[in-house]
């Protein structure tokens, strides 16, 4: 058994414990060794909660791309469950600097830096890189410090997308600022500077109350303290 023992949570293993009694006092009660209790202290909310930038964003993508019919799909560093679905409507390769080795069939993974991408100019038609950008040049996975790490990342993103293809992009916005070494919060517009080369087809928000706002205007985006940007791109 193994849990730190903080002042707030003496309540609930004070609860915890008084349910363990009475549930071994119950008729048919299996025998609960103490080296295998596993207080899980959180889970009693009255709504089922979620991490509102990650669901809608990967719900977002991954309808665009079933949408698009496309044969073929390359996602930079993404989610891996959200990856994994991918594969299951096409042929997906994950890239990423810690490779996803998984049975999946439609599942290639390889290694490769956002920076530094193994694809040739203009070569990938399908493209999503969701709330991934915004870590580069931090050192939280181990890559090198650079304050130019997000910028450099969507100029890649940008150079091996094709003529017509699609690029779908997720990272957090609002007031611009960086919060060491966890990620940085751009503004809508500096997304786009970034994205110079690219055309807007969509932009989808995530708001700082969580609600999912689809096909908004970016400056919407502007003032929130941390909200979640998705951007449709096209070349």
């Amino acid at each position: 058994m193994k849990f730190k023992l903080k002042l707030k949570n003496i309540p609930k293993y004070l609860r915890f414990f008084s349910e363990l009694r009475q549930y071994e006092r119950m008729a048919g009660a299996e025998k609960v060794s103490r080296r295998d209790l596993y207080p899980c202290m959180d889970d009693r909310t009255s709504t089922t909660g979620f991490d509102t930038h990650y669901f809608y964003q990967d719900i977002w993508a991954f309808r665009k791309i079933f949408e698009s019919r496309t044969k073929t799909h390359v996602d930079v560093g993404s989610k891996v469950d959200y990856v994994g679905f991918i594969s299951t409507i096409t042929q997906t390769t994950f890239i990423d600097i810690r490779p996803l080795i998984t049975d999946l069939p439609n599942l290639e993974s390889k290694a490769g830096s956002i920076l530094g991408m193994p694809y040739e100019d203009g070569s990938v038609s399908s493209l999503s890189c969701l709330h991934v950008a915004e870590h580069i040049g931090l050192g939280r996975y181990g890559d090198p410090l650079d304050p130019l790490g997000t910028f450099k990342a969507c100029k890649e993103l940008q150079r091996v997308l094709a003529s017509g293809g699609n690029l779908y992009f997720a990272l957090p916005v609002g007031k611009p600022r960086v919060c060491f070494n966890a990620h940085r919060i751009h503004s809508p517009d500096q997304i786009l500077e970034y994205f110079a080369e690219l055309k807007l087809v969509e932009f989808s928000f995530v708001n700082d109350e969580g609600h999912f706002l689809q096909n908004v205007e970016p400056d919407i985006a502007r003032d929130a303290k941390y909200g979640c940007g998705l951007f449709q791109f096209t070349k």
